[in-house]
């Protein structure tokens, strides 16, 4: 049960889909998503992807190996899972050994492998047109922009601070496909212009570490979420107890407007009051 203000919404399952390992016991799947017509369910595991049909619930499904030969495709576990939105038929997938995998979505081809990621791939993301496809990493200060009808060079890197934690720091692209925003160890949301890559403006979001930011997909809006497991050794005891900030570790609602007459981002506003803006072909700016 989920209540959201007056509102409860009551969920039910619906139907599960298991996947067994070599000694047939149930394994967990570290990333999933829905394909475009929603009829297929693709997750990942170590150096395996399996995919379920959404209309047949059980244990069924297929099995395809991420490894061709003993050296080439893509090693590791599958952390990351993102479809092309343009109908292209390409989905990347990305791992913990660094690389980004671009595949056919009907027979699993492999089309490309993207290396230069610094730390374990932990998302993906394509542009709204489909042709460029972001991607980030723990222990990684850059998200990685590659024209997916090249993917031979980065086509540039936008900074962010998550160079010193492991943890999965999810960025977004704004409905009109125009700017990315991204949170970060500092506790700022950076907003990024992605027609030529460079900064925008930011604002601080939270005084911990921000590790998610999503645009609302047709309202002015966001959503930050921000929060750090923290470990501490007592004086008295040896063992190591995990301490969790409760005003930091938190989601947070954020409204935009957009500017058509300049190029930065003013200031920001959370929390559940939210102010009335509107939603005009230009830069991004948080009320």
């Amino acid at each position: 049960m989920i209540s959201v203000g007056t509102h409860t919404c009551l969920l039910q399952l619906r139907c599960t889909y298991r996947a067994y390992d070599a000694v047939d016991e149930v394994t967990a799947a570290f990333s999933i998503a829905f394909n475009p017509a929603g009829n297929k369910i693709f997750a990942g595991y170590n150096k395996s992807i399996r995919v379920f049909d959404v209309h047949r619930p059980g244990r069924d499904f297929e099995m395809h190996s991420t490894l061709k030969g003993d050296k080439e495709g893509q090693t590791g576990i599958i952390s990351a899972i993102a479809f092309s939105p343009a109908h292209t038929g390409m989905l990347a997938t990305g791992s913990y050994n660094q690389t980004t995998a671009i595949y056919r979505e009907d027979n699993m081809e492999l089309l490309y492998i993207l290396h230069g990621q610094q730390g374990g791939v932990t998302h993906v993301l394509f542009s709204k047109d489909g042709n460029y496809l972001y991607t980030g990493g723990r222990k990684d200060p850059f998200i990685m922009c590659w024209d997916v009808r090249k993917a031979v060079d980065v086509v540039y890197k936008l900074y962010r601070s998550s160079e010193d934690t492991n943890q999965r720091i999810y960025f977004d692209v704004e409905p009109l496909g125009r700017h990315l925003g991204t949170g970060g160890q500092d506790g700022l949301v950076h907003i990024y212009d992605l027609q030529t890559g460079q900064w925008i403006s930011g604002f601080q979001a939270a005084s911990d570490t921000v590790n998610g930011f999503s645009f609302h997909p047709f309202l002015p809006m966001a959503a930050s979420s921000s929060g750090h497991r923290r470990f501490e050794v007592p004086e008295d005891d040896d063992d190591v107890v995990s301490h969790l900030r409760g005003d930091e570790n938190c989601v947070s609602i954020w409204s935009f407007a957009y500017d058509s007459t300049t190029n930065s981002v003013d200031g920001g506003d959370g929390g559940a009051d939210l102010n009335g803006s509107s939603h005009e072909n230009g830069t991004i700016i948080p009320e």
